[in-house]
């Protein structure tokens, strides 16, 4: 009897070692298994979280062909000049316009950056003749496409701009292509007046009576 209940009783610490090793090995297996996975899902949640922020945070990109409404929208009385015909239609093209013509020429043509100020003084003084570079008809924008060629009458609208106008051009140009919050705010004294190269008048000072006395 007494062998049956000994061996029993090692019977029993057989299973139960087995049970506890059993059980050991399941959960360092999920621990490993944890292990493993954790990585990819730390690196899917940061990696959205990362596209979230610069999604946020990156400004929205402005096409080239599409830049000019917006500096249209910001400087309405600028020379629209889109009266040309297309060589395709026969009929006119209303977006081919004067602003669209010089980012192309600025973007395409002479690969000059569209968010600095400088680079688009550059181009405004080729149109002005101010440069060694020069406008050439068989590579100026619109020139494929339209049956007149733009080149000319781009240009002289372009000096009939006064510096004023020209340089709230500049300013509206930069602000479109790097999305800043609203168009430059005119100076004291600025009254860009599109179709005008009239100088400014000064206005009266106090003392400006005195100097009418002989």
């Amino acid at each position: 009897m007494k062998k049956v209940k000994l061996g029993l009783s090692f019977l029993l610490v057989t299973l139960i070692v087995v049970m506890f090793t059993l059980l050991s090995w399941v959960l360092e297996s999920g621990e490993q298994s944890l292990l493993a996975l954790e990585p990819s899902r730390l690196r899917n949640s940061s990696s959205a979280r990362v596209g979230l922020v610069a999604q946020q945070s990156a400004p929205q990109q402005v096409r080239v062909q599409d830049a000019w409404k917006f500096v249209y929208e910001k400087l309405p009385d600028l020379p629209i000049e889109n009266n040309y015909i297309s060589k395709e239609t026969g009929k006119v093209d209303p977006t081919n316009t004067l602003v669209g013509r010089l980012i192309r020429y600025h973007v395409f043509v002479k690969g000059r950056p569209p968010n600095y100020r400088f680079d688009w003084k550059l181009s405004l003084a080729d149109y002005l003749g101010a440069t060694p570079d020069y406008l050439v008809e068989d590579v100026y924008p619109g020139k494929d496409v339209l049956r007149s060629n733009p080149m000319e009458r781009d240009r002289t609208a372009i000096q009939s701009l006064n510096r004023v106008q020209r340089d709230t051009l500049v300013q509206a140009l930069v602000d479109v292509f790097t999305e800043t919050s609203g168009s430059r705010t005119p100076a004291a004294g600025e009254k860009p007046q599109w179709r005008s190269n009239s100088p400014e008048l000064q206005q009266p000072q106090p003392g400006d009576a005195k100097l009418l006395i002989p």
